[in-house]
């Protein structure tokens, strides 16, 4: 398994995890929450999926998931980030030889909260591949954030690795940050990432008006086009029409 940082004591900013984390909003919570892990492991040859609503709405809300995934398995994990204050998802990886790792999450809301994923994937076997796809809208003072750290062995050879983070901020208070981060040691590898921060394509928004699309409407289809992308590789069709239902139903109390 991965080696986790064992904390003994409250984040800071000094932790390179938690530099954009809302770290006021746990003050007075103990330390013990901070090494509350759920482990999920992947048997060899098997695959595996869950979904996940991260939507509290009086409190940090602080998801913690560490995955270990057996030789040729395959593990998918997609997520929807609506809560506040602050709503964080820790995802820490291991992939076995010839293993896959998925992640598709959406952060989404208005607010002054602070939504947040952190990855760790560690590709310490040949051949393995992962793919992590984030999108962020985000209005008012609120905050998405991506951070992504992939670890590549030097005995990982064949490693296929990839992360792209884009976010669309609705108004100028708002905010979204991206980490990438890629530690490779194999020199036969593939490992890419890609981060861009913007408005609403206006040009899109002229074009749907111009066809008469009320421009609340209009909106709306531009970021579930958007949004949608996180969950492209979410094979169940009734799972990922859930997860955008979950997401637009925010957007909703927005427009």
């Amino acid at each position: 398994m991965t080696d986790d940082i064992v904390m003994d004591h409250l984040p800071t900013r000094r932790d390179e995890e938690w530099r954009y984390g809302a770290l006021d909003t746990l003050k007075g919570m103990s330390k013990d929450i901070f090494e509350n892990w759920r482990d999920i492991d992947v048997p060899a040859g098997e695959s595996m999926c869950e979904t996940f609503v991260l939507d509290a709405a009086d409190g940090p809300d602080l998801t913690r998931l560490r995955v270990n995934i057996g030789e040729g398995a395959t593990a998918a994990i997609f997520a929807v980030n609506t809560g506040a204050p602050y709503s964080r998802m820790e995802v820490v990886v291991r992939c076995a030889k010839g293993a896959h790792f998925e992640f598709g999450g959406v952060t989404i809301g208005g607010g002054d909260a602070t939504r947040e994923f952190v990855t760790r994937i560690a590709h310490d076997e040949p051949d393995a591949t992962s793919n992590q796809v984030v999108r962020a809208v985000h209005w008012g003072k609120a905050v998405g954030n991506f951070l992504g750290r992939i670890d590549v062995v030097k005995e990982a050879q064949k490693t296929d690795a990839a992360q792209d983070f884009k976010a669309i901020l609705l108004e100028k208070g708002a905010s979204a940050n991206a980490k990438p981060q890629l530690e490779i040691y194999a020199d036969d590898v593939k490992c890419a990432h890609g981060a861009a921060i913007g408005a609403l394509d206006q040009t899109a928004a002229f074009y749907m008006a111009a066809r008469g699309l009320p421009p609340e409407l209009a909106r709306k289809l531009q970021i579930r086009a958007f949004v949608a992308d996180a969950f492209l590789a979410l094979e169940d069709e009734a799972r990922q029409e859930e997860l955008l239902e979950r997401a637009l139903a925010v957007l909703d109390r927005k427009l």
